[in-house]
């Protein structure tokens, strides 16, 4: 256990520490906070950051009730990741604290019971079916995506042009899938997106739009984001309502959503949701520079019983962040000058994950990207000049062979 702090503040729960978690533990501080964090991890990223730590198992109820109630918390918080909602709904009822239900984030972890609500709640999804083994893939139409009925990060998720491929798919996602089961959908053809919302006080506000940049497939990986999306007003109009019923068919209170969705000449098709903030920077970095409005503050607003705020410091401005993708190959050699791009104007984050010496595979989830940088400016033109030349001008310091 670390604990580097008095107890003379309201105590928050946060479940898992590691690098996700880290902007909003700072956010949670910066706010006088108690911060309490939880990981199976004893050497969890963020355990320094948190007023408090404490070593329990993902799955042990137990234990994380046994936290909750040493600390007294008052509320409970995530970010980035699906793993720890169900326990956390457990929790805040048991405590009767501010959280959507059990049955919501059973709901959402599932993404079969997932598709079934968007179903019944007339939100556009892909067609879909669950399948354990490619004997079950009869009558299929390819290409489709074949993903881990329970997972997230773009683990074990691939386009499957024929049967063979599938068999290939089916073997790889259910190495990601604790529930041994596949989610196989038809392929739609289209432009990505992402959608980051609130929902609170009986409504659901969405906060901004997010366009995806992602890898070839069969991965289909994300590579960068852009805020604002390129849409129309009609686009996005048509995106709040459609959200707006999906928080109506998961049952979504207290809590954001980051939903994923395609643009095709179709219409617009829901992927996927989940009732957390977003991750690679999106909510963290991406959204404050666009608009102004800090959705980690504003989860803890809701988790803590607040008012939530969303028009004091609102702006229109632009934001985006690239991941490093690199052809196979070995690194020979890595430019002195990598050293002064932090110091580029409008650009913050910059991280390389790679050496001299390092091998360089291909990318085939969120989790083996190489780096990142994020710009900011006054208009998506600006944003989008400043990520193609500052990705042209990094990639032309490193030699790969």
């Amino acid at each position: 256990m670390v604990l580097k702090k008095s107890m003379d503040k309201k105590s928050i729960l946060v479940f898992g520490v590691g690098e996700l978690q880290l902007s909003i533990i700072r956010r949670a501080n910066a706010m006088g906070l108690f911060t309490v964090g939880i990981d199976p991890c004893e050497d969890a990223y963020s355990r320094e950051e948190c007023s408090a730590f404490e070593v329990v198992g993902g799955q042990d109820y137990e234990g994380t009730l046994y936290v909750a109630k040493k600390y007294n918390v008052s509320a409970i918080i995530t970010a980035a990741t699906d793993k720890p909602l169900v326990m956390m709904a457990r929790i805040a009822k048991e405590l009767n604290l501010p959280f959507y239900s059990v049955e919501t984030a059973e709901w959402s972890t599932d993404k079969f019971q997932m598709k079934q609500r968007f179903i019944e709640g007339g939100v556009p999804c892909a067609q879909g079916r669950l399948i354990h083994s490619a004997e079950d893939a009869k009558g299929l139409y390819f290409p489709v995506i074949c993903k881990p009925r329970d997972n997230s990060g773009s683990r074990g998720v691939k386009l499957c042009r024929d049967l063979k491929e599938l068999q290939e798919c089916i073997a790889e996602a259910l190495q990601y899938s604790k529930l041994e089961t596949v989610l196989v959908e038809e392929f739609i053809e289209g432009r990505e997106f992402s959608i980051e919302s609130l929902h609170y006080d009986g409504k659901t506000e969405v906060i901004q739009f997010t366009e995806k940049k992602t890898t070839e497939f069969p991965y289909n990986v994300e590579l960068g984001h852009k805020q604002p999306a390129n849409l129309t007003e009609e686009q996005k109009n048509s995106i709040r309502e459609i959200i707006a019923k999906i928080g109506a068919a998961l049952k979504f209170e207290n809590c954001p959503s980051h939903t994923e969705l395609k643009v095709s000449e179709r219409g617009i098709y829901v992927i996927e949701t989940s009732p957390r903030l977003g991750g690679d920077f999106i909510t963290s970095t991406l959204t404050p520079l666009s608009t102004g409005i800090n959705l980690e503050d504003q989860l803890l607003h809701i988790a803590l019983g607040e008012k939530v705020d969303t028009t004091t410091g609102r702006v229109e401005k632009a934001s985006g962040v690239c991941f490093f993708s690199y052809p196979e190959g070995e690194i020979v050699s890595i430019s002195d000058k990598i050293s002064e791009v932090s110091s580029w104007p409008m650009i913050s984050n910059f991280e390389l994950k790679l050496k001299v010496g390092d091998y360089v595979n291909p990318i085939t989830s969120s989790l083996n990207r190489y780096g990142q940088f994020i710009v900011s400016g006054d208009s998506r033109a600006d944003v989008e000049k400043m990520l193609e030349e500052y990705e042209n001008r990094i990639n032309s310091m490193i030699t790969i062979q």
